[in-house]
């Protein structure tokens, strides 16, 4: 495989720099590089040495060998460690391009890993999810996954799915046994939901898990003047929005981020929604009704002591969303019904709106210890095959033939092998590992 070479590190003024070679002919070209002896360059792990670009020293570094098949890429693998200047990572990367070793492009390392059989695709995704993660929640769960412990939830389906095939290619090759083929199709049938019931249970913690790597977004509506940029601040614990008693404050859409029980929670404060001429605040309006429909759920602030809300233009608003109506300004009403959430934004009391957030997600302790597949084109997949088992299903229960059950099991199979990168074409392969970081 032609060499590659790429900064592993950011391009960052640091102490040290990182930078990834790999693929044929990258250890001659480094032995060299560092005036030692191309022949014994693989028989040790560390050099310490200085580079050289011609007749003149670049820095002093220290080089990791690692030698094919044993390197993350399957190929042989140079890492240098040099001082973290930016001038210096440049010269680096101009001499070993003059030495036809070419840039890499993003995600080529991993890609290599793939398809050199290193990791499977999820165990690749996981990879770039474990960079970007932003909690020690999602990086623990990217872990799981680049750990191998994701893809072995849908082994037991695919390994069912094998083995039903075969059970059915005797139905087809010997038709006379129609015996058999009854008593079959009817344990397959049992064998459907039971496997159907499974892919719904990975769907539903591939969801959760979408939720604590990705996080959601919250977008805080209400009547102007009900407290929402107070219960902003309350949240974010900072003063992030203005707060002024005179309605119409805020005009556009103020966002914040936290995290919540290891969950991400992007905050969007909007404007107040009511009819309004001012053409500055009706655009704010504009934008807080754009905001509600990309939301993954909705506050819903209240003025505890207001008893004249328009409640049915809210409740429009809100349909078919995840809402959490909270009542605020507690603390200026004397008494509470029952059924009813309240807090005090003014007053940093907003501990049974956080419970709220929680309960309505659905997550519990296990959620975040529960491996799964929980990014698109891997819940995609997950539904696809439940969507071809329930076919397969229906083609038993209307007395369909072996051979058209069999090709509905094959479809479901191939939608398996695809979810792991048994099965998948190289231009999703590159799409995917497009998304990755050029270091990587």
């Amino acid at each position: 495989m032609e060499p590659i070479i790429a900064l592993a590190t950011p391009p960052l003024k640091s102490a040290l720099a990182l930078i990834r070679l790999s693929g044929d002919g990258v250890f001659e070209a480094v032995a060299k590089s560092m005036r030692k002896d191309p022949e014994n360059f693989s028989k040790k792990k560390i050099w310490v040495g200085y580079l050289y670009h011609e007749e003149e020293i670049i820095d002093e570094v220290v080089a990791f060998v690692y030698p094919a098949p044993n390197s993350f890429t399957g190929e042989d693998v140079v890492e240098i460690s040099s001082h973290g200047s930016m001038i210096i990572v440049k010269e680096i990367l101009t001499h070993f391009y003059a030495l036809g070793i070419r840039q890499a492009v993003n995600g080529e390392f991993s890609s290599r890993a793939f398809y050199n059989g290193k990791v499977d695709l999820v165990e690749a995704e996981a990879i770039n999810d474990m960079i970007n993660a932003t909690t020690k929640e999602s990086k623990n769960l990217a872990l799981l996954s680049l750990k191998g412990d994701t893809c072995k939830l849908i082994f037991p389906i695919l390994n069912w799915i094998d083995e039903t095939l075969a059970t059915l290619e005797v139905n087809i090759d010997y038709p006379e046994y129609t015996d058999i083929e009854e008593t079959n199709f009817k344990e397959i049938k049992a064998q459907i939901e039971e496997k159907i019931s499974d892919l719904k249970k990975l769907i539903k913690e591939g969801n959760q898990g979408k939720i604590i790597r990705n996080g959601i977004k919250i977008a805080l509506i209400g009547e102007p003047n009900v407290g929402k940029s107070s219960l902003l601040n309350a949240l974010l614990n900072e003063d992030k929005a203005i707060v002024s008693h005179i309605p119409g404050t805020t005009r556009d859409v103020v966002e914040g981020d936290l995290s919540l029980n290891g969950i991400p929670l992007h905050l969007l404060d909007t404007a107040g929604i009511r009819e309004s001429d001012d053409y500055v605040e009706t655009l704010g309006i504009l934008k807080s009704r754009k905001s509600i429909e990309e939301a993954d759920l909705i506050i819903w602030l209240s003025d505890a002591s207001n008893k004249e809300e328009n409640q049915k233009a809210f409740e429009e608003v809100c349909k078919g969303k995840k809402l959490i109506h909270v009542f605020n300004k507690s603390d200026l009403i004397e008494g509470k019904d029952d059924g009813k959430l309240y807090v005090s934004a003014a007053k940093n009391d907003i501990e049974p709106l956080k419970k709220a957030i929680i309960d309505i997600l659905g997550l519990d302790d296990s959620s975040f210890e529960t491996p799964s597949f929980s990014n698109a084109r891997e819940l995609s997949l997950l539904e696809k095959i439940k969507i071809t088992l329930e076919e397969c299903k229906d083609s038993i229960e209307n007395g369909m033939t072996s051979d058209l059950i069999s090709a509905s099991l094959q479809e479901a199979r191939l939608y398996g092998k695809e979810l792991i990168g048994q099965d998948v074409s190289m231009d999703l392969s590159d799409e995917i590992f497009s998304r990755f970081c050029v270091g990587k």
